[in-house]
């Protein structure tokens, strides 16, 4: 049974980054996976197989001319944005939209690609064109079409956490990802990307746990009139009211943290993934571990809302020279460990 995380998000999210691979800096989890202490540039498919999983990537964005993983399958050999865009007479927009139907339409050409790629646990690469996650049904319609065929799928859905810094774009965040999770119909883990960038914003006017829970929306709306610098005309109060009680009404949306660089942060992340697409109890090359030891085992694992404030909000130059301290440390101690062997 084959797994996969689907990665989507509208542009700038940090979609490239996850998939391409970013610079981890932390030392947290080198003496776990000794393999990840030798390279400092890591994308997650190296991240994967330096912790024993077979992974591929499948790039389905037409538009994406600069990916530097190496992927098993791209939406680019059977169709390209400039051939679209010329024989059709569309914009970049509607070139990606239409390279999607005929991806559906050419759905033999997918599963033979994913038949190559065996047992190995699969990113897909997603274009940033939220129409295609929100409202278009041709993502929608392959997506449930690999899911029939055995694949246990799980969405990533990443933003970028700016969206924090303003209450418009978090309420447009929320109902972004709202629409998206009951328009795929699949497990969803929604991700606020860029979460060490927080600490060169302007202060929240809450702390980062009232952001990932979604909890008591209410509490934003004063500051929703602030923004905009006037009083709102009473019908427009009355409509945020109503989209904030929707929002929590639904109660389906809350946010994990990333920060991509930062070994721990990912191997927090990819945990959540893993539970949430059955990968932790027995994936192709797993253990098979039963839910109650799975659970027993996660257990207390992991940073909370609150030690993430602290580590990238809070007090983030104290860590990071923390962090430096002991990078020093495992060098010293590997050089010294070389010079043993040398004699």
């Amino acid at each position: 049974m084959p797994f996969a995380q689907l990665v989507v998000g509208p542009p700038g999210s940090g979609k490239s980054t996850y998939c391409d691979g970013s610079s981890f800096s932390s030392v947290s989890t080198i003496s776990s996976f000794p393999d990840l202490a030798t390279d400092t540039i890591l994308t997650v498919q190296q991240f994967m197989r330096a912790t024993g999983r077979k992974c591929s990537i499948v790039n389905l964005d037409p538009a994406n001319d600069h990916t530097s993983y190496e992927s098993a399958l791209d939406i680019r050999n059977l169709v390209t944005l400039d051939e679209i865009m010329g024989e059709e007479g569309l914009g970049p927009n509607g070139g990606v939209l239409f390279a999607l139907e005929e991806l559906e339409e050419n759905y033999d050409w997918l599963t033979d690609g994913l038949k190559r790629c065996g047992d190995d646990y699969v990113l897909f690469d997603c274009p940033g064109q939220v129409e295609l996650f929100t409202h278009h049904n041709s993502l929608r319609n392959i997506f449930l079409r690999i899911q029939q065929s055995g694949y246990r799928l799980v969405t990533v859905h990443l933003t970028d956490s700016y969206t924090l810094t303003l209450p418009s774009l978090y309420i447009s965040t929320l109902l972004l990802s709202l629409r998206s999770m009951l328009q795929l119909d699949l497990p969803s883990i929604h991700v606020l990307t860029k979460i060490d960038n927080l600490a060169s914003y302007a202060p929240l006017p809450f702390h980062l746990e009232f952001y990932t829970e979604v909890q008591s929306l209410s509490y934003l709306l004063p500051h929703l009139a602030i923004e905009t610098g006037k009083r709102l005309d009473a019908k427009f109060e009355k409509l945020n009211k109503t989209i904030v009680n929707l929002i929590e009404d639904f109660s389906l949306v809350g946010f994990e943290t990333l920060a991509v660089e930062d070994r721990q942060s990912m191997m927090q992340l990819l945990r959540k993934i893993d539970r949430a697409g059955g990968f932790a109890f027995g994936g192709a090359e797993g253990t098979n571990e039963t839910v109650w030891q799975v659970a027993v085992r996660e257990e207390g694992v992991g940073m909370s809302v609150r030690d993430v404030q602290e580590r990238w909000v809070d007090a983030r130059e104290a860590f990071d020279e923390r962090e430096r301290e002991l990078w020093k440390e495992e060098g010293e101690r590997a050089r010294e460990g070389a010079g043993d062997a040398g004699t």
